[in-house]
C-alpha cells in the first residue's frame, strides 16, 4: 500500500514513465513490485491495467537474496473511478491510491480532495486553494 511506501525505499528512482495521460485520472494505485531489471516496462500480472512505472538509477542495488529490484508500479482496476465514475469509488479511494499529480521520482505522493472524489469547499474554490488530505 502507498501508506507503507517510504521515501527511503524509492530514493533511487530516476524517472516515472506514464503509459497514459494522467491529467484525466483522479487517482492511481501504487505498489512496490520486485522486478528483474532497473529499467524498462515491467510485466503486469494484475486485473485492470498498468498506468505507469518507475525506473531506477544505476546505483540502485538488487536484493542479495532474490536478485530483484523494488520498483513502483502504478495501476488501476476495472472498478476504479475512471471506468466506473458512479461505482464503488465514486467518493473515497483505495488505501494504495494517490493523486498522480503529486508523484515524482523519489516522492511517494499523497491523496488530495480530487483523489478522494470530493469537490473542494466553496471557500477553498473562491480562494483557489487545494490542500492535500
Amino acid at each position: 500500500m502507498s501508506s507503507l511506501i517510504t521515501e527511503d525505499e524509492i530514493r533511487h528512482e530516476s524517472d516515472l514513465v506514464w503509459l497514459e495521460d494522467i491529467a484525466e485520472l483522479d487517482y492511481v494505485r501504487q505498489s512496490l513490485d520486485r522486478l528483474p531489471t532497473r529499467r524498462g516496462k515491467p510485466a503486469y500480472h494484475r486485473d485492470g491495467r498498468m498506468v505507469g512505472y518507475a525506473t531506477l538509477a544505476p546505483q540502485a542495488k538488487a536484493s542479495r537474496s532474490s536478485g530483484t529490484f523494488r520498483r513502483r508500479v502504478f495501476w488501476l482496476l476495472p472498478h476504479d473511478r475512471d471506468a466506473q465514475p458512479e461505482g464503488l469509488y465514486e467518493t473515497g479511494a483505495p488505501a494504495e491510491a494517490v493523486d498522480p499529480r503529486t508523484l515524482a521520482a523519489g516522492t511517494k505522493g499523497y491523496k488530495t480532495e480530487r483523489s478522494e472524489g470530493g469537490p473542494p469547499s466553496t471557500a477553498m474554490r473562491e480562494l483557489g486553494i487545494t490542500l492535500p488530505l
